[in-house]
């Protein structure tokens, strides 16, 4: 009998230390979630984890601490080279960032640098993707085109008492140049690898990793004769609330809304609903936190999502899912990557308030219906949006994308 010998490569122990990049520290909406949950969990799986990043929130910054402890660094304060020396990272993991200088530096370290795309930022100066003024969808490629007639360099300013701000066209291009030396691109649907690819991204580095939330414990929602309808998410024009309310007011069955969220067009909507005579059959709830939520679902028969910006995926969607809803949207950007018209719910073509209105009798006048398709959306849920297997993935991805870059194994 032969044997054989297998040598063992030189490499990096098992664990890895994986440095972060985000522009914020602290809570703050999705992408902020997704950083600490999956920091959280490599941590706890024996990986190191620290964070550069450009400003606190001021919102739940305990848990970033705990999780990232002394491992964090500060733009301004600390270049790339300092972090290096303090951290020595194998992996870097850049959430949203667009300093020019730093990604400029990035590129030029030889570290292996993974870009998780969150939304439309590296390829669209106003950043969401649509019209501001007719709210039509953008689907050009990042070009001239964007300067006039789109006029995409004026884009709202939300940091100071100025109504808008100036964004250069030329260091967008710059940006899309420095992030295409990255050597992963992960988007969180098929529609997102679309728009990565139209803007000139390599498809061969671009991988498919929906920011799976973890899964708590369901609830078995009611279908009851109320006809509960449930929005939940921010009151913002892109969130299409107006158009929501101008959609009910065109259903024939008796219902009720509750929209949990706040914003900045909570006021004109709540003028809207009166306009439209539905005051007293929509009521404005505010901010909900995520454990009273589960009380609303329980009493729903279907969840409405309105978005007319391309929503990369609209995350609200897989958890109502996971509590046996059925979901009524837009055909917005990534949302058809889970939403399957007739299957788990109604995929409504953009900005049509009839169909819209349809769908949502249709849905409270066979509660049949509403329940398989919310019995559907579940088992899809289960089956392709699993959290520990979307940890173990993206840990997999740090493993191989290290491995490609340094020409070396690590074991698992």
């Amino acid at each position: 009998m032969t044997s054989i010998t297998t040598q063992t490569p030189t490499c990096l122990p098992a664990p890895l230390k994986l440095l972060y990049v985000h522009e914020s520290f602290g809570s703050l909406g999705g992408a902020e979630a997704n950083v600490l949950i999956t920091a959280t969990e490599m941590r706890r799986r024996g990986h190191s984890v620290a964070l550069w990043t450009q400003r606190p929130t001021g919102r739940g910054e305990d848990g970033w601490t705990k999780t990232f402890g002394d491992n964090v660094w500060y733009l301004g304060e600390d270049d790339l080279a300092a972090v290096r020396a303090a951290f020595s990272p194998d992996v870097v993991y850049v959430h949203k960032w667009d300093h020019l200088p730093s990604l400029a530096a990035l590129g030029e370290s030889g570290l292996p640098l993974i870009r998780m795309v969150h939304d439309h930022d590296i390829y669209c100066l106003r950043s969401y993707r649509y019209n501001v003024f007719t709210r039509q969808v953008c689907q050009r490629k990042a070009s001239a085109f964007c300067v006039f007639p789109c006029l995409a360099m004026i884009k709202r300013n939300r940091d100071s008492w100025l109504p808008f701000k100036w964004v250069s066209y030329f260091d967008k291009r710059r940006e899309m140049k420095l992030n295409r030396r990255f050597h992963r691109f992960l988007v969180v649907t098929e529609y997102m690898r679309r728009e990565l690819e139209i803007n000139g991204f390599d498809p061969t580095r671009i991988e498919t990793f929906p920011p799976v939330p973890r899964a708590g414990e369901s609830v078995s929602p009611s279908f009851s004769s109320r006809n509960l309808l449930i929005y939940a998410g921010q009151i913002i024009r892109g969130k299409g609330v107006d158009v929501l309310l101008r959609s009910l007011a065109q259903v024939k069955t008796k219902f009720e809304l509750v929209i949990l969220g706040d914003g900045n067009q909570r006021a004109e909507c709540e003028k809207l609903a009166v306009t439209l005579g539905l005051s007293d059959r929509v009521r404005f709830a505010g901010f909900v936190p995520q454990a009273e939520l589960k009380a609303y679902y329980r009493d729903a028969s279907a969840v409405l999502i309105s978005s007319v910006w391309p929503e990369p995926i609209a995350t609200i969607g897989l958890e109502v899912m996971r509590h046996g809803l059925p979901v009524i949207a837009f055909d917005a950007g990534g949302i058809s990557d889970w939403l399957f018209d007739g299957q788990n719910g109604r995929l409504v073509k953009w900005a049509d308030t009839a169909a819209y209105a349809a769908a949502v009798d249709e849905v409270l006048q066979d509660k049949a219906k509403a329940r398989q398709w919310g019995a559907a959306g579940l088992e899809l849920v289960s089956d392709r949006y699993d959290f520990d297997r979307y940890i173990g993935n993206l840990e997999d991805l740090f493993r191989r994308v290290y491995s490609e870059v340094n020409d070396e194994l690590i074991p698992a």
